[in-house]
């Protein structure tokens, strides 16, 4: 297996332990909380599925074998190795794949479906959160069946408070998290012993065979169970993402010492408690416990449900940051809320619009049991779209054999396959939820892309060669002011519009012009030698390219200092930004238009013209001093 660099020096010793602890809470929230509503989903009345010997321990091989092989192999094992510099995540595969200009529809369509991945990820960071705390406050209608009235507005009540403190930061919450969810795997996994000690036969079900055999008896009824199997699955493609936080190591050893043994044992659990008694089906999580200890389990189960929901909360904000570096997604505002872990973010247009979808999924759907119809096809979603990506990447960037990546996708793409094929037929008992909100996520994010596309090739006919610029300028020696001007340009060969209608207008120009352009590299991360290129073009002008990773946010003033080794001291309070404001006018395609390759419905236009007028400032996002900002306005028919 290859990386897209060299492998990281792995952790050991104290800092294993200290790195494994904090994957425990950012990583397993996810999938650590299935245990609430997986196996009950299995037996649901309209399933049909009768809770007889050989249907549970045919369910429940499949549960074994499909965290095994989908978790433990294909996850942990595989794509744990296949990252970008260190980050993982279907964005991260994303950035090796896209192409930077001409590519075959092969390729661009690999980008478009990465993108459609990334907007069901958006589904599943919104769904998490009202599944798993649903899930466990339904326990207190378990205790006291009166209060089931009580189950939505105290889940809603929660969630509202959660949202409600994203943006004090998870720095001090995060140092929660690790601990709080070692109690809850300690708990659940204690329980399952005890219910296993009491019938040890339940162990049958490690023999794939009882799985096998469950398909053969039920046929189709059986392998549209696979629907509410994959539940189990949650939160792998959550650990794949957060990668770059832990690395491969910790994740792992989580993984293997404590997060797989523990929902191993409770799963046993609930199926040794079900061959007892096939009516605990109803809620098998909460049916484990004794009676004296249901409200303190609510208490648990509330805790870890609120820390997978953050893992997920946390995903969407770096999910949205990476989309604004590739360029898909408009400016947002975003927050550092801790000043030593780069990680930890908040964008407040996210975190409103998340908990506007989750409050409403908590009112619509009411039931963890309405849920899982819409969670498992944005799981099963991602889960078969990052494996298209890996092959490709594994092929083509890794060159792997022709043989191996057939064998690594296809078993990958069999399983895949099959879960989805299984959840599809729930598109309309809630599966149509991910779906929709994917398809308008997908949209706006392609259609801010085409649109920067289109407005870049406006702009760029309005420009000048600097080859041209610079000679002319020499000759005609417009007046030239003390001080140091910048001007902010997308297109670093040409001259910014933005500076031809100043010189055009005032007839001046600082003595000394810095021409800023800013680009997006593949990596997460660019090293600071290879952060600046630099350039004297003469008459007193400067080309400066600075790059940056897609993990990263651009800090141009911080890149403007830096040029002192380059002989150019700038004063940031003594120097002026100039920006340029674009009014844009969405106008029908014609014919010249069309020949120039603008294609791009009106729709779309309008769509991109409301993007670009929401978007947070230039002036914000670069970390410019708003006091030095001078901004030109023009009106760009697109």
């Amino acid at each position: 297996m290859r990386s897209a660099v060299g492998p990281k020096e792995a952790p050991g010793g104290k800092a294993l332990a200290s790195l494994s602890l904090a994957a425990l809470g950012v990583v397993y929230g996810d999938i650590g909380t299935s245990p609430l509503y997986a196996l009950k989903q299995c037996f649901l009345p309209e399933h049909g599925l009768p809770t007889t010997p050989g249907n549970i321990l045919g369910v429940m091989s499949l549960l074994v074998w499909s965290m095994m092989f989908v978790v433990s192999f294909k996850y942990i094992v595989v794509l744990l190795q296949a990252d970008n510099r260190g980050e993982g995540g279907i964005l991260a595969l994303l950035a090796l794949v896209r192409p930077k200009q001409d590519a075959s529809r092969a390729r661009i369509g690999l980008v478009l479906l990465g993108l459609f991945g990334a907007a069901l990820l958006y589904g599943d960071g919104v769904i998490t959160p009202a599944i798993s705390v649903l899930g466990a406050v339904e326990g207190i209608s378990v205790a006291t069946p009166a209060f089931i009235r009580y189950v939505v507005p105290i889940t809603f009540c929660i969630l509202l408070g959660l949202f409600a403190l994203q943006k004090r930061g998870t720095a001090g919450v995060g140092r929660l998290f690790g601990p709080v969810m070692i109690i809850w795997f300690l708990c659940i996994g204690g329980l399952g012993v005890a219910s296993i000690v009491q019938n040890p036969s339940v162990l049958r079900a490690l023999s794939p065979w009882y799985g096998v055999r469950f398909f053969l008896d039920d046929g189709l009824r059986g392998f549209l169970i696979l629907g509410s199997v994959v539940l189990v699955l949650t939160g792998g493609e959550a650990l794949y993402a957060d990668m770059g936080h832990f690395g491969p190591r910790p994740i792992r050893v989580a993984w293997f010492s404590l997060v797989l043994p523990a929902l191993l044992l409770n799963y046993f659990g609930q199926a040794a408690l079900l061959l007892r008694d096939g009516h605990a089906a109803a809620n098998p999580f909460y049916a484990l416990v004794p009676k004296w200890g249901l409200y303190p389990m609510v208490v648990i189960a509330t805790a870890a449900a609120v820390t997978a929901s953050q893992a997920l909360i946390s995903g969407a904000f770096s999910l949205t940051r990476q989309a604004v570096q590739l360029g898909y997604s408009p400016r947002v505002t975003i927050i550092h809320t801790s000043q030593s872990a780069e990680g930890q973010i908040y964008v407040p247009e996210v975190n409103r619009a998340i908990m506007v979808a989750c409050l409403g999924l908590v009112v619509a759907f009411r039931s963890s049991d309405n849920l899982a119809a819409a969670y498992g096809i944005a799981v099963t979603g991602t889960m078969t779209i990052t494996t298209i990506l890996f092959s490709y990447v594994a092929r083509v960037r890794w060159r792997w054999p022709l043989w191996r990546v057939g064998v690594y996708t296809g078993a990958f793409l069999v399983v895949d396959l099959g879960f989805l094929s299984a959840n599809l037929v729930k598109v309309v008992a809630g599966g149509w939820f991910p779906l929709v909100l994917a398809a308008l996520i997908y949209t706006v994010m392609t259609t801010w892309k085409r649109g920067r596309v289109l407005l870049a090739s406006v702009l760029r006919e309005s420009s000048l060669p600097l080859d041209l610029f610079i000679p002319d300028l020499a000759r005609r020696k417009p007046i030239r002011v003390p001080g140091i001007a910048v001007f902010m340009t997308s297109d670093p060969s040409g001259v910014p519009p933005v500076m031809l209608h100043h010189l055009k207008h005032n007839k001046v120009l600082h003595e000394k012009v810095i021409l800023m352009s800013v680009t997006t590299e593949e990596i997460p991360q660019v090293h600071s030698e290879d952060r600046v290129e630099f350039k004297e073009l003469g008459e007193g002008l400067y080309s400066v390219i600075a790059k940056f990773g897609f993990m990263e946010l651009p800090d141009v003033p911080k890149v403007l200092q830096s040029l002192a080794v380059h002989g150019l001291k700038v004063n940031l309070m003594e120097t002026t930004f100039y920006l340029g404001r674009e009014t844009l006018i969405p106008c029908a395609n014609s014919a010249a238009m069309k020949g120039h390759g603008r294609v791009m419905s009106l729709w779309r236009k309008r769509l991109f013209v409301l993007m670009s007028t929401n978007a947070r400032s230039a002036t914000a996002f670069f970390g410019l001093p708003p006091g030095r900002v001078v901004e030109l306005g023009a009106q760009i028919q697109i």
